[in-house]
């Protein structure tokens, strides 16, 4: 039996658009709420010591929603990362895209690219943003690189060094808010033993309660990774 100890923080930021519906506000003012989150968010998990936060900012299905919000998105997430990686840099952040970056627009590629570059000696902690990112299509990356690198025998250990971080660590803990209670293809590859957390509230009104909630029922539990639980 393994103490619960936290050092990689996931996050599925579901419940936006629920958010500002049930308040008669713009669907987009919920997305622009729920990126202001994620910078407060972050803050905490660096007072809690937490090293490593990964959110799901898009996924590889939401280029299915309207054009209007599809392109709001993806100005959101180019603007914050030109707006706001400085202040992350300052701060000792090391910012990573994960996803199929190759399939965004030029302009925000740049800007991925070079908050990837200004940010990777930073060593405080890990901000991981989950863009155009889904854990099959990551799956399926990692065996076609086999493939290309003409690997003759695949093992769990061989495409964890091909995939889009093969050095970020498994989730210990992945909350998702607004209550649902799937993963919806999240982190799939790296979630095999990870502890699950799902409140009720809505991502822009996920506070920092909620967050320590969160902690709190994680510290209780024990993680026994497919092992016999011992006895104390």
């Amino acid at each position: 039996m393994e103490k619960a100890v936290l050092n990689h923080l996931a996050i599925i930021m579901d419940g936006n658009r629920r958010w500002a519906k049930k308040r008669g506000l713009p669907t987009l003012i919920g997305h622009k709420k729920g990126y202001d989150k994620i910078l407060k968010v972050g803050d905490w998990c660096l007072d809690r010591s937490i090293k490593v936060l990964t959110v799901f900012a898009f996924s590889t299905e939401n280029w299915n929603r309207s054009q209007e919000e599809v392109s709001y998105l993806m100005n959101l997430l180019k603007e914050g990362l030109r707006r706001d990686v400085k202040t992350m840099h300052q701060k000792g952040i090391k910012v990573q895209i994960l996803g199929r970056l190759n399939q965004l627009s030029k302009d925000l590629q740049k800007e991925c690219r070079q908050a990837m570059a200004l940010t990777k000696n930073n060593k405080k902690a890990t901000l991981n943003i989950a863009l155009n990112y889904g854990g099959q299509p990551e799956i399926v990356d990692a065996v076609n690189r086999a493939i290309k690198a003409k690997v003759r025998s695949v093992t769990e250990k061989v495409l964890q060094k091909l995939m889009y971080d093969p050095k970020m660590p498994p989730p210990d803990l992945i909350i998702r808010t607004s209550g649902e209670q799937r993963l919806s293809g999240f982190l799939l590859w790296h979630s095999a033993y990870s502890e699950f957390y799902f409140p009720k509230v809505c991502w822009p009104g996920f506070g920092e309660k909620d967050l320590d909630a969160a902690l709190k029922d994680y510290a209780g539990r024990h993680r026994r990774f497919g092992g016999n639980e011992q006895k104390a």
